[in-house]
């Protein structure tokens, strides 16, 4: 087993900071026993954070992923999602209650707001809490929400998922140091850390990955959860693709690489509105 870099939730939960993201998982029928294989192979190499959405496929992700990690569910740190339009407070009991189905299991450790829609976020939070109490899912918390956003919440979420890479930095400028400031911290998720694949060929991250004999996408993921309070999710498509991955929690990048990195791709100077994928 690769020993992946972790990190500790504002409850006490220790995840690592290398997960596995699911979108566009199961919707191949002909691809699915590999994706299993790829989900197990990053279980058994620490990547034991599984993040998925009712949105992905229509369930057939939860579906996919419910067949990967039954075996190994206690081991897992399962992450779910509800579509904004479901989110009313009936709405997202319902929501989860066929999440709990398609994904076999009893609980979902982490119940996300997948973006802000049109329901009453107190709303949200009501049903997360109803959830909560019936031991339904373990903790909640958002997604692609800004800092305003954020200030609507009527209590502080677990995590905040997150569109964040070198080529998304906007983040850096005012969410991320919200996220910091608040007691307890809200943690940062990052999805699409190697930016759905369109990075792997920059020329600056390909020096900087050859300076330490790995990969861009490595690069990519050291990258995100450098500053150790960051949960990066990275797909993976093969278990070789997602022993890759795992390696990447092992990997630091010196105060050169990030100053190339950043002259690169540099940060913001200014607020920018938040980006979505």
């Amino acid at each position: 087993m690769t020993t992946a870099a972790t990190l500790t939730l504002a409850d006490g939960t220790v995840v690592p900071r290398l997960g596995q993201g699911t979108w566009y998982l199961g919707d191949d029928p002909g691809t699915r026993d590999i994706e299993i294989a790829a989900l197990r192979a990053g279980i058994e190499a620490g990547l034991t954070l599984v993040d998925t959405a009712e949105m992905y496929g229509g369930g057939r992700s939860e579906s996919l992923v419910g067949e990967a990690i039954a075996p190994v569910r206690d081991e897992v740190y399962l992450v779910d999602k509800v579509l904004p339009s479901n989110a009313s407070a009936r709405g997202t009991i319902e929501a989860c209650e066929r999440s709990l189905r398609a994904l076999g299991t009893d609980r979902i450790d982490l119940y996300l707001l997948h973006w802000p829609g049109p329901h009453p976020v107190a709303e949200t939070v009501e049903a997360f809490e109803h959830l909560r109490g019936r031991g339904l899912i373990g903790a909640w918390g958002v997604s692609n929400l800004d800092a305003l956003d954020l200030a609507d919440l009527p209590a502080p979420p677990l995590v905040n998922q997150v569109l964040y890479n070198p080529s998304r930095r906007g983040v850096e400028f005012d969410l991320l140091p919200a996220h910091r400031r608040r007691d307890p911290a809200i943690t940062t998720m990052a999805y699409s850390p190697i930016e759905q694949g369109r990075l792997l060929g920059d020329p600056v991250l390909a020096e900087v990955a050859e300076g330490h004999g790995v990969d861009v996408a490595q690069v990519l993921l050291a990258w995100a959860i450098r500053d150790g309070d960051v949960v990066a999710i990275p797909k993976a498509s093969s278990p070789e693709h997602a022993r890759a991955n795992a390696r990447a929690g092992t990997l630091r990048l010196t105060p050169a690489d990030l100053r190339r990195i950043d002259a690169a791709f540099p940060p913001p100077t200014g607020p920018a509105p938040l980006e979505m994928l």
